[in-house]
């Protein structure tokens, strides 16, 4: 029989390379979207799918699309980090009532905003959660909501991640700070001290994971949490210079983000003050733990990192699609 999953996010990094990996596993996707004539022009790389207009903070309209699906991601966030108090649990409880009324697994991309530097360096998934900021702790709320819908009925995957790249969406630290996209790489910034270590996960191997997993659900608890390891980095700007040699300029410029003027036009830009929120993840170590998701597929997948970053950088059009256009397309047609 062929399997249905419901996106909610489908057009962010996650939702969009979360349905080409379970899309290329024969599933149907279908995806909620307040303007589906658009979402399908715009996200036409996809493939044949069915967009249903409706709004993820209207729990009827998402229980409404969620009608005769095997599957719910709720890979739905608040863009450029604005008004995660008034939206990121409400659009949460949708897709849980979604997944309780269709009687299936919900899956939910997990982020590292839930733990304090009490939890560091290396956090495995049973590592306490004590937030260190306002979205840390609006994460850790989402996921005991998580928890204790999965007591009610609702079987709950949790994928965790370090910070995203990739060729979709950039809504993210790569894509919004590190290079600019659309334009060539003359000059690529780094948020971090250059000597403390950072994680990056390239979206297709968490989507791969994430798919991997869902094939082997009927193994999983009625409360599962894997944390992926993805790409590390001893020293953190070693990421930029390898975003420079995957660019074809392994001599350009690693500049540092300028702190201070995000602190002065904090009080003025929303998007501002949540990023200087996350300062601290650039000034400590923080790993993820992966070794149960290792014992559980047997390996994590991983693209190598020059080849990931010309397949991210070409996705973001600041590199022609040349030599990395066969690398993309193996990427996003792999099973």
């Amino acid at each position: 029989m062929t399997r249905t999953a419901l996106i909610i996010g489908a057009t962010g990094g996650i939702g969009s390379e979360t349905a080409l990996a379970l899309g290329a596993r024969g599933w149907r996707i279908r995806a909620l979207n307040r303007n589906p004539a658009k979402a399908a022009r715009d996200m036409a790389f996809l493939g044949p799918v069915e967009w249903v207009k409706g709004d993820a903070m209207n729990k009827a309209d998402v229980v409404a699309a969620a009608k005769g699906v095997s599957l719910v991601v709720h890979a739905a966030n608040p863009p450029g980090y604005k008004n995660w108090k008034g939206t990121a649990l409400p659009m949460l409880e949708s897709s849980i009532a979604a997944a309780k009324a269709a009687g299936v697994r919900l899956v939910f991309p997990g982020t590292v905003y839930n733990y304090g530097p009490d939890a560091f360096p290396l956090v495995a998934e049973t590592a306490p959660q004590n937030p260190h900021t306002r979205k840390g702790a609006i994460r850790v709320a989402m996921e005991q909501r998580l928890q204790q819908a999965s007591s009610e009925g609702v079987s709950v995957l949790i994928v965790r991640a370090g910070d995203f790249f990739g060729p979709h969406g950039g809504n993210n630290w790569f894509g919004q700070g590190i290079v600019k996209p659309g334009k060539p790489v003359r000059s690529v910034t780094y948020p971090g001290s250059h000597k403390v270590g950072h994680a990056w996960a390239f979206l297709p191997d968490l989507a791969e994971t994430i798919a991997r997993l869902v094939d082997r659900q009927s193994e999983l608890g009625a409360f599962e949490t894997f944390h992926f390891g993805g790409h590390w980095f001893d020293e953190g700007v070693e990421f930029a210079h390898a975003t420079a040699r995957a660019a074809g300029v392994p001599d350009a410029p690693v500049k540092r983000l300028p702190w201070f003027a995000l602190t002065l036009l904090s009080p003025f830009m929303e998007t501002f003050r949540e990023m200087r929120e996350m300062r601290y993840l650039w000034k400590q170590p923080l790993r993820l733990d992966n070794t149960k998701l290792v014992a559980f597929l047997g390996q994590e997948p991983h693209t190598p990192t020059d080849q990931a970053l010309r397949v991210a950088l070409t996705g973001l059009g600041c590199l022609k699609p040349a030599a990395s256009h066969l690398e993309f397309t193996a990427i996003q047609g792999r099973a």
